[in-house]
């Protein structure tokens, strides 16, 4: 069969997005087309020879040994009970407040982010926690849904994140230097997300039970379930930062200690880590196809000219430099309103980076940019995953309920792009003192 329609990119975007549509595995979609339209470019024994060449180099690739080490130590995390230690200590802290719980859970996904790595794993594990707690104090399903679709949104970006890895590997970046640069743009969100709690309160006049207000021993006290959590995050970050270890490293020691953890937390039994090795083998395996196919859709993109025409079409909108970032923003908030997360990295990173990076801007930085709004189609219509992850908990809630709850803290994501494009210093001063 003729790829020769191929050879034009417009029409390989619109196959690849029909596939998509049609259901294709984003691996599988990426795949076919790289290959298809490189073969239509350069023919078939070069395009093979190609192929075998990027999926040989990368799956012996020893950056690439990161992802599933860090994938372990998210499941070891997730089976060693940290996060409910996280939220008991934050409800300890603020129950007296109003909205206390939902701040609690803000704060908790934070922390266990930082520990797990996976927004949909964070959703789905403080839906469990949380959730049940805001119900008894009568919390709204708007409120309390919308707190922890909006703090999972958080695994994605505070360190140590699976899809900085993936765009770390594609555009060549320093994946130390990605995860320190997430540190402070994640805890941006979580001060962001704790602001639109106390919104959604407020304006909507909302008369929330309260608990009485804790002994300072007593809140104290409750820090210590904590302690396994900031032991190993700043192990795992501060080994990074110190040059004491390499993230490929980091990612092994950061294994090691949640396994610890589990050990220590009593809820280590042989079944549960053959069922958490398992896992985590099964999402490498999925991982690395769907990364090996954004890495052929990538050469089908350079030799395309895709890039080129790609950086007229930005910079027709004007040649500066805010004016190109600000046309990929509208881009990204187009296209998530459409494509689950990871999927809009994998299409998109190859055909921007190049063109960001010829402006000028740091790659680092486009990172967490990129990783910042990716974030916001975790949580938009129709295709919010964390959303449809509340929704697969909870099966009593609407989603137009959970989405409605949703928007003051889509307006902190913006608000925090807006700050991020104005200060790149929030994102790259940690990655520059290492």
């Amino acid at each position: 069969m003729s790829m020769s329609f191929l050879a034009s990119w417009p029409t390989g975007m619109v196959s690849l997005l029909v596939l998509l549509l049609l259901g294709m595995p984003i691996s599988v979609a990426l795949t076919l087309i790289g290959l298809g339209g490189t073969v239509a470019i350069i023919g078939w024994t070069p395009a093979l020879s190609l192929l075998g060449t990027t999926f040989f180099d990368q799956g012996r690739s020893y950056s690439l040994s990161v992802l599933p080490l860090f994938l372990l130590m998210g499941n070891f995390v997730v089976q060693s009970g940290i996060a409910r230690d996280l939220y008991d200590a934050a409800h300890a802290w603020l129950r007296h407040r109003k909205g206390g719980l939902a701040l609690a859970t803000v704060i908790a996904c934070g922390g266990f982010s930082s520990v797990c790595g996976s927004s949909m794993a964070t959703a789905a594990t403080m839906t469990r926690i949380s959730l049940p707690s805001m119900r008894r104090f009568g919390y709204p399903d708007e409120l309390s849904t919308a707190s922890i679709a909006a703090g999972g949104t958080l695994g994605i970006l505070i360190p140590p994140s699976v899809i900085l890895v993936f765009y770390g590997i594609m555009t060549q970046q320093d994946i130390g230097k990605l995860f320190l640069a997430g540190i402070v743009p994640g805890l941006l969100g979580v001060l962001g997300y704790a602001a639109a709690v106390v919104i959604s309160v407020k304006f909507r006049g909302l008369e929330l039970a309260t608990e009485p207000k804790l002994p300072l021993a007593d809140r104290l006290r409750a820090l210590k379930g904590t302690a396994g959590a900031i032991v190993l995050f700043v192990f795992v970050m501060g080994g990074i930062y110190l040059g004491i270890f390499t993230p490929t490293e980091s990612a092994g020691m950061g294994a090691a200690g949640a396994l610890l953890l589990t050990v220590l937390s009593g809820k280590f039994s042989v079944s549960t880590a053959f069922a958490t090795l398992f896992d985590a083998a099964k999402t490498t395996a999925m991982m690395f196809f769907i990364l090996f196919g954004a890495l052929t859709f990538t050469n089908y993109v350079n030799l395309s000219g895709m890039t080129r025409d790609i950086q007229t079409f930005v910079t027709s909108f004007g040649d500066g430099p805010m004016t190109v970032i600000l046309t990929i923003l509208v881009v990204y908030l187009v296209l998530g309103c459409v494509l689950e997360g990871l999927s809009m990295i994998m299409l998109t990173v190859p055909i921007f980076y190049p063109v960001v990076s010829a402006l000028g801007f740091d790659l680092i930085w486009f990172g967490i940019f990129v990783v910042v709004i990716t974030e916001i189609s975790y949580i938009t219509p129709p295709v919010g995953m964390n959303a449809f992850v509340l929704r697969s908990v909870v099966k009593d809630v609407e989603l137009g309920t959970i989405f409605r709850g949703l928007l003051p803290f889509v307006a902190m994501d913006i608000l925090r792009v807006a700050l991020l494009i104005a200060v790149p210093g929030l994102v790259l001063f940690l990655p520059n003192s290492m």
